[in-house]
């Protein structure tokens, strides 16, 4: 379907369908990932972002859209409030992590095995359609690309805190403690040998809730003593004027005098601009040391400059000539290496899944000066680039796509650093375009929870997959306890205010002419494919339909 927009340029898609069930990365389920999908030849910024607002995400130029009410591990849109983000204690950590290394020049000892990079599914995503019949496309995995993902993401803020600066309480006589203890308490305490369990001269455990609030409370009282001001203060927490914005932990983490140095430069990747062009095999070169140190991808995957291209035609002599000897070697690579994982690291891989991108570079007298698009954000330590972020920059987001980094430098949570960049660079184009307000995650998975971090970078929101609107994430969490699928609006009343009303004016583009789906029903005398523009539309809305080009041969 094509869209066209003030610029006059177009939308273009090829929608797939989603009605078949393939692996699930998330809970290994073979055939319980549902999704519709649709290549995109190319797309408007503003139409990828009524998408994403819908449930969309892109992998490379394909464009997915889970089926939440049916699919094993439903994945829903979320998106952090960036102008109102607030670094937690761990996010903090990280920082400082990066700032000792940066400083000083240590690297954490143990490596960060608790936040591994993706746990996705294998598979990176679809195959280009000149490359792949449809059904190969849609029934190919489509994965949500994430950030890293701490190990025991349910623990709490509090549970986190380290408590040894807390001051002391009065000690409890051992007498008074016995006393507390049940029977039972007291058979295991009489078998505790010496050196090992409670000290009695020690005080007693206490919350970290608790001593927060204590130690927050000495320091206003300090702090007001000082300024001849009453002891008497409220236990209310510091305002926003107390705490330090994210720039300013961001900038503590780079300081001038520093055994290294880390720069990171935003550099167009679609169309490719010159730094692009200039820094691809370095940046190659990370990401298939990544693809192997993460996903397991073997050393020898061929490279580009390595592959002989074959039509795939039954006439063509030589596809012809060497179709069986390939299908046995494809079945026996898929089963012994990926387990009918589709996921590879060639370079022409890498060039389709992170660099080909269907949005169109745009350009708006109230955007950033950057421009819209899709982006690769470097992260160059000492003049090397160790990380690469993916993004694509929309009317009111920044979008993450994706994160490799080099496996040397996995101890320091480069995912969870690069976010909270990522964060910082959204609040700097917020400054430039006041709409441009939010970061956007990709997708929350609640039944999976390892996935589950992403609901760490608050205020954030989830959108509700049967009225579209946006809905606080403290609230969504409850009822994805109760069910995989939910309904996050609580209104009953409420629809989608796009729903689609006429499928008769959808777009189509056939044989080079643009035509409203009612005049290219009758050029195909009786077109059949009516139910699937109709549940084309009702997945895209009735803004979208109007406004983007449904491809047909």
């Amino acid at each position: 379907m094509l869209k066209m927009a003030g610029n006059n340029s177009y939308t273009i898609v090829e929608y797939f369908g989603g009605d078949s069930g393939y692996r699930c990365g998330y809970c290994k389920n073979d055939e319980g990932n549902f999704s519709h999908g649709m290549w995109s030849h190319t797309m408007t910024v503003q139409d990828y972002q009524d998408l994403i607002d819908r449930g969309w995400r892109r992998s490379g130029k394909y464009v997915y859209k889970p089926t939440l009410n049916k699919t094993c591990c439903p994945q829903y849109t979320i998106r952090c409030h960036a102008t109102k983000f607030q670094p937690s204690k761990s996010h903090k950590k990280v920082l400082k992590k990066i700032s000792k290394f940066i400083s000083k020049g240590e690297m954490p000892k143990d490596q960060d095995n608790g936040e591994p990079m993706d746990a996705v599914c294998d598979q990176a995503g679809p195959r280009e359609p000149s490359k792949a019949c449809h059904s190969d496309v849609k029934c190919a995995a489509i994965t949500d690309i994430q950030k890293e993902l701490p190990e025991c993401p349910a623990i709490t803020e509090g549970q986190k805190e380290v408590v040894d600066a807390a001051p002391a309480a009065p000690a409890v006589s051992e007498m008074s403690r016995k006393d507390r203890v049940s029977v039972s308490d007291e058979r295991t305490a009489t078998a505790t040998k010496p050196g090992i369990g409670a000290d009695p001269a020690r005080p007693p455990c206490r919350k970290a809730k608790d001593l927060r609030k204590e130690r927050r409370l000495q320091k206003d009282q300090i702090r007001q003593n000082a300024d001849g001001v009453p002891s008497i203060v409220s236990p209310s927490p510091p305002t926003a004027a107390q705490t330090k914005p994210l720039e300013d932990f961001i900038n503590e983490s780079l300081p001038d005098n520093s055994s290294h140095c880390l720069e990171v430069r935003l550099v167009r990747a679609n169309p490719p601009s010159p730094q692009f062009k200039a820094s691809f095999d370095a940046s190659y070169q990370v990401y298939k040391l990544y693809q192997m140190a993460i996903h397991k991808d073997p050393p020898d995957k061929p490279s580009e400059s390595q592959v002989r291209l074959v039509p795939v035609n039954f006439e063509d002599p030589q596809f012809a000539a060497s179709y069986q000897q390939s299908v046995a070697l494809y079945a026996r690579y898929q089963m012994a290496i990926h387990g009918d994982d589709l996921s590879a690291c060639s370079e022409s891989e890498f060039r389709r899944f992170l660099c080909d991108s269907p949005l169109e570079a745009e350009h708006s007298p109230d955007g950033p000066e950057e421009g819209y698009g899709s982006f690769h954000q470097q992260y160059w330590l000492d003049d090397r680039i160790v990380a690469v972020g993916v993004i694509d920059i929309l009317p009111t987001c920044v979008s993450s796509v994706y994160l490799y980094y080099h496996p040397d430098f996995s101890s320091l949570s480069l995912g969870s650093y690069s976010a909270l960049r990522e964060l910082a660079f959204t609040r700097q184009l917020q400054k430039q375009s006041p709409k441009l307000c939010y970061y956007y995650l990709g997708f929350y998975i609640h039944s999976c929870p390892k996935m589950r971090y992403k609901g760490q970078y608050r205020p954030s929101d989830l959108v509700c997959p049967e009225t579209y609107a946006w809905v606080p994430i403290e609230q969504c969490v409850p009822m994805l306890e109760n069910s995989r699928y939910a309904r996050f609006n609580q209104d009953p009343d409420a629809g989608d205010p796009r729903v689609l009303k006429d499928v008769g004016r959808a777009l189509v583009l056939y044989r080079r002419a643009v035509m409203p789906y009612a005049a290219y029903s009758r050029k195909r005398k009786g077109s059949s494919d009516e139910a699937e523009v109709q549940q084309y539309g009702g997945l895209v809305g009735q803004d979208c339909i109007e406004r983007i080009l449904l491809y047909r041969t």
